[in-house]
């Protein structure tokens, strides 16, 4: 017979398949988004991702605590306040819900890595991610705002600043006012390529987001460009970002896998809330085994070229590894 070559001898048991392993992926991969809201005695779940809540400061604590002891080392703040406005300025108030949020986790769990979201379509009565001028987002006035909420986040204790807005030179902007006000050495996770995605309907949910006109295609990527994707992480690396996301994950595996190819810095995937709602949605009717399919989707995307993950999976994942 002719000889050919047996692959399967290394996949013969679980210790070999284990040790020939190439993509691993630990705890210290997770990143957990939380969402903090002002007021007391809330926890409430989000209809539309079953196990993640909108949780006030008086709840905090204890998962932070939680947090900390699963091994996940790190958490991002999304902030959900009482009073919105035009400019969204609850989201650069120094007494603000994330920044309040993030005083309490560096006091309780100093430990704990925090990121902050650094966005305004939380906080404006609009739901846009900026001022709004004619209609449109303004992208230079909104600069001014974003700068101001980054340093307040840093002021707060923040770890490192994670601007999601795609206004053009976000990063430049926030990168000059961290170091003018002394936090230089703060680094900022671009949300580099973050596309206008139909994937994003549940956290609009959580977060209290939604655009009251319009939509987000004018500054968020169109789903059907992969080059812009280049272009886009190319101008926050000249900027001074420090780290990258993409942003949704799976059906961007191929663009995780182009910035990680043509970029030396860390990536981030965003694992985002209509990805979270369908596998969960799909595990509760029994039509998947969850813990498989979780752990299968986050070693794709390590495997794809994420350092990080940031998703909603994060402590049942903690839990299964």
């Amino acid at each position: 017979m002719e000889r050919f070559v047996r692959h399967r001898r290394l996949r013969r048991n679980g210790t070999i398949r284990r040790m020939v392993r190439e993509t691993v992926l630990q705890t210290d991969d997770l990143i957990l988004p939380l969402f903090v809201a002002e007021g007391e005695g809330i926890k409430r779940e989000v209809p539309s991702m079953p196990g993640v809540y909108q949780l006030s400061l008086d709840h905090l604590a204890e998962e932070l605590h939680e947090i900390k002891q699963l091994g996940i080392p790190s958490v991002m703040f999304f902030g959900i306040p009482a009073h919105k406005d035009d400019v969204g300025s609850e989201a650069y108030r120094e007494d603000g819900i994330v920044q309040q949020a993030i005083r309490l986790a560096k006091e309780t769990e100093p430990e704990l890595y925090v990121m902050a979201d650094t966005c305004l379509c939380e906080y404006t009565d609009h739901g846009h991610c900026g001022v709004i001028r004619d209609h449109d987002v303004d992208n230079d006035e909104s600069l001014k705002l974003l700068v101001k909420t980054a340093v307040s986040q840093a002021k707060a204790g923040a770890d490192m600043i994670a601007p999601s807005n795609m206004m053009d030179g976000f990063v430049a902007a926030i990168r000059e006012g961290l170091d003018e006000a002394g936090f230089e050495h703060i680094p900022i996770l671009s949300y580099a390529v973050k596309y206008a995605s139909a994937f994003y309907g549940p956290f609009r949910d959580a977060a209290d987001s939604a655009p009251q006109f319009g939509d987000r295609k004018t500054y968020q990527m169109d789903p059907a460009n992969a080059r812009e994707a280049l272009r886009e992480a190319r101008s926050d690396v000249e900027q001074g970002a420090d780290l990258l996301m993409v942003k949704p994950a799976l059906n961007y595996m191929d663009i995780i896998r182009q910035v990680r190819d043509a970029f030396d810095l860390p990536i981030v995937a965003y694992n985002v809330s209509g990805e979270y709602a369908m596998v969960k949605a799909a595990a509760l009717n029994g039509w998947i085994d969850e813990q498989q399919v979780v752990l299968e989707l986050l070693t794709g995307l390590k495997r794809a070229g994420a350092d990080m993950m940031l998703t909603y999976h994060a402590k049942d994942v903690a839990k299964w590894l």
